[in-house]
């Protein structure tokens, strides 16, 4: 009963341990041309967003488009970070 009790309680603190590396996640994209940096939490939401000078230069649709695209990199990176916790998390406490 102790080993049952001790193994549970360690996947129980892995499993918290899980929650804070995730929320814990940031992935930052800058697009290719340096005019735009896109922050984003673990579940792809805008935490900071910058521009620099180069942006005056864009057409509206160009900005956009740059906009967009570097966004979705930074949501990427961090899908995949987290992607790459649960599988860890997974070979730990499963495998």
């Amino acid at each position: 009963m102790d080993e049952l009790e001790a193994s549970v309680r360690k996947r129980l603190y892995r499993m918290r341990d899980l929650v804070d590396e995730m929320s814990d996640v940031r992935a930052t994209a800058t697009s290719e041309d340096g005019a735009i940096t896109v922050e984003v939490d673990g579940n792809g939401a805008l935490l900071n967003l910058s521009f620099q000078q180069a942006i005056s230069t864009l057409s509206p649709d160009d900005f956009e488009q740059c906009l967009v695209s570097t966004a979705t990199a930074a949501a990427a990176a961090a899908f995949a970070r987290r992607a790459e916790l649960v599988t860890a998390f997974n070979e730990e406490v499963v495998g």
